[in-house]
């Protein structure tokens, strides 16, 4: 087996997390696959996955070639590209992370439209509200909410998002709304688990910060269940604009202290691979792109 071919095995093998799936995803045995990965670790000499019964996993070894692999594959493609004179379709699987509101409530509806419109790429997603290691973890695209950190990925920006306070109309019928605040602290406050009890929530006026701090009288892990509580008018919590926009749209959920919104959030594509990205991870990434500086939600702010 070429040496190509034993690199795309190991990758396929890495982002599937088997050796089985891989070998369905190639139309190859579990033998062959076995073998191929096999030969690539002892012609390196090194060890790429630490295999179990239940698992594999990469070694620091296999995170570094499978993150250096992905480009040397990606340059080969469009070598082959510039040779032929056209394109190469969109083809493949591919993998997109966003959190989690943000993936089911906009990502997923493009991402359906983007499949519908590239029939031979196939797509699976990791929506979780934590920050992914997109090399580490096998991702191709990854949509961030918030400032960037410095690092190798490609960046592009696609809107902004606000944080908010807000809570149901029952709820600042019965306790008021605040105007300034300074006045969340006569209310009923909840707050992420992500953050703790304690609430430290910035707003600013005239460009100058202002810092509300207490204590939340409930810290929830997940905030799906913090907007069931909203929605229930049982108290009020802060969050980003597009987790609450649907609410806000049909009238169960409105935002107070707007004149004191922070400065927005930043939102981008991110993917690693530079220019050198493959035609799928070039299609989707333009897709959401063009989509997402479309959508209301993310031009708000």
């Amino acid at each position: 087996m070429d040496r190509f071919r034993e690199l795309q095995v190991f990758i396929k093998v890495a982002e599937t997390g088997g050796f089985a799936a891989a070998a369905r995803l190639l139309a190859m045995s579990p033998p062959a696959v076995t073998r191929a990965v096999s030969a690539l670790e002892a012609r390196l000499n090194v060890r790429l996955l630490v295999r179990t019964t239940r698992s594999v996993r990469l070694t620091e070894n296999g995170r570094r070639l499978l993150a250096d692999g992905r480009s040397v594959l990606n340059a080969l493609e469009q070598a082959e590209e510039a040779v032929g004179g056209s394109p190469q379709a969109p083809r493949g699987h591919i993998r997109i992370t966003a959190p989690v509101l943000f993936g089911c409530h906009v990502v997923a509806p493009v991402l359906g439209a983007f499949l519908d419109q590239f029939t031979d790429v196939t797509a699976e997603t990791l929506f979780v509200d934590r920050v992914v290691n997109v090399v580490e973890e096998g991702l191709d695209v990854a949509i961030r909410i918030g400032d960037l950190p410095d690092s190798s990925l490609t960046a592009i920006r696609v809107g902004s998002v606000c944080r908010v306070v807000a809570g149901a109309p029952a709820y600042f019928e019965e306790h008021g709304v605040p105007e300034h605040p300074s006045d969340l602290v006569n209310h009923r406050l909840i707050n992420p688990l992500a953050f703790g009890r304690r609430i430290s929530w910035i707003f600013e006026q005239n460009r100058k910060p202002i810092v509300f701090e207490s204590e939340a009288r409930l810290a929830l892990n997940t905030n799906d269940a913090i907007l069931e509580l909203l929605r229930g008018g049982w108290g009020i919590s802060r969050l980003l604009s597009y987790q609450v926009a649907t609410g806000v749209r049909n009238g169960t959920l409105m935002t107070v202290l707007d004149a004191f919104r922070p400065t927005p959030v930043p939102v981008h594509v991110v993917h690693p691979e530079g220019r050198i990205a493959s035609a799928k991870v070039r299609a989707l990434v333009d897709f959401l792109v063009e989509n997402l500086r479309r959508d209301e939600i993310l031009q708000m702010a």
